[in-house]
């Protein structure tokens, strides 16, 4: 009596379209389940045994990449603008400049694909979507970062030897290529899959090179580009700007020795209350090392964690942070190489004359403006 009542209530309840929108349910909440099926493969297994984020942690993270693609675009379009629409702007230093804010702006132009993805919860574009996010994003990843080095060796030529160490145009424009040459063997590779291959990772709304797929291929492929992308960029930030602090250091040192056989107090140029070169020098140096670490150790980080660690830490909202600080750099990059430089600074000022961010010069900046060549080369490094 009573089975025949069970089975009656569960002939009513759950009739064949409920029981499959219940299990539909049920495995939405898990990730990789709005991911197509011809696509699934992609999606390493340690990311589907997480249930899915809420809706409100897409919404989140869409609203903040938003923000971060307007603030980047704005910045990096008005250098872009200034630069080649001001003609004194376009010297062989600002054309590292110019060209990071090239790298910077493809990052930004893939966040709105980012921003679709969290609406649908996956990839809106399937296989060919997720491919063209990783490599755009690897892309201008590697081609900032080696142009944040070739700042870093322009800046010491010009203040190290500032008379016959600046580099030309034509030596300028010749690094400047080498940079997109040093950022597109590691993007293409993965792109066409000739080794290793790009992936859905983190909430699956966002892409990069696959650092799980277990084997020594994915092992030597992790630490190549851990070495080719991070860790020689960084040795040579830290290389060029030690140098520069040591140049300055001695320089600074040997003016003390000449006032002191001159009998007179210093022979440094500028007012008493302007900070020393030494000093101007250490605080950009310790903002664009600081900036390169936090923009790029989380991504080194995951993928070293991933490839050949205990992936328990690798949950997926740990996952997103890398994504969120390498844009959140691309972000602020022209903001601190480009619009804090006072040329720069006038130049966007004349364009925009209502953005606040940008005033008039104070006069002890126009006076360090009509300095020699070396104090201006050691003072105008923003």
């Amino acid at each position: 009596m009573l089975s025949n009542i069970s089975e009656h209530y569960e002939s009513v309840f759950l009739r064949p379209g409920i029981m499959q929108a219940q299990a539909a349910f049920e495995e939405e909440e898990y990730l990789g389940a709005k991911i197509d099926e011809d696509y699934l493969s992609y999606v390493h297994p340690h990311w589907r045994q997480y249930k899915a984020p809420a809706m409100y942690q897409h919404f989140l993270l869409g609203i903040l990449y938003t923000v971060i693609f307007f603030m980047g675009m704005m910045g990096n379009g008005l250098v872009l603008i200034a630069f080649f629409t001001s003609k004194p702007l376009r010297t062989p230093s600002n054309v590292f400049v110019a060209n990071l804010a090239i790298f910077d702006t493809i990052m930004m132009f893939h966040l709105p694909f980012f921003v679709l993805n969290s609406v649908v919860e996956g990839q809106i574009f399937g296989k060919i979507g997720c491919d063209l996010y990783a490599c755009a994003g690897a892309i201008s990843g590697m081609g900032a970062a080696i142009t944040n080095s070739a700042i870093a060796f322009d800046r010491y030529r010009t203040i190290a030897f500032p008379l016959d160490g600046r580099l030309g145009m034509k030596a300028v424009i010749g690094l400047a290529i080498g940079t997109w040459c040093w950022a597109l063997p590691f993007s293409l590779l993965p792109f066409f899959e000739l080794w290793s291959r790009f992936a859905p990772e983190g909430y699956l709304t966002t892409c990069s090179f696959d650092y799980l797929t277990e084997g020594k291929s994915t092992q030597i492929f992790t630490i190549t580009i851990f070495v080719w992308a991070y860790i020689i960029p960084l040795l040579l930030i830290a290389l060029f700007y030690s140098r520069i602090l040591s140049h300055v250091r001695e320089h600074e040192k040997m003016l003390r020795e000449q006032a002191k056989r001159m009998n007179v107090k210093s022979l440094s140029q500028g007012s008493g209350d302007e900070k020393s070169a030494e000093i101007k020098i250490a605080k950009v140096a310790i903002k664009i090392v600081c900036m390169f670490i936090c923009g790029w150790t989380p991504y080194a980080l995951v993928a070293i964690l991933g490839c050949f660690t205990d992936r328990s830490l690798m949950t997926p909202t740990f996952s997103m942070i890398p994504a969120v600080a390498c844009k959140t750099v691309a972000c602020i990059d022209p903001w601190i190489y480009a619009i804090n430089h006072p040329r720069f600074k006038a130049e966007i000022q004349k364009m925009v004359p209502w953005l606040c961010f940008f005033g008039p010069e104070k006069p002890k900046a126009k006076a360090a403006d009509n300095k020699s060549d070396t104090t201006e080369a050691k003072t105008e490094t923003a």
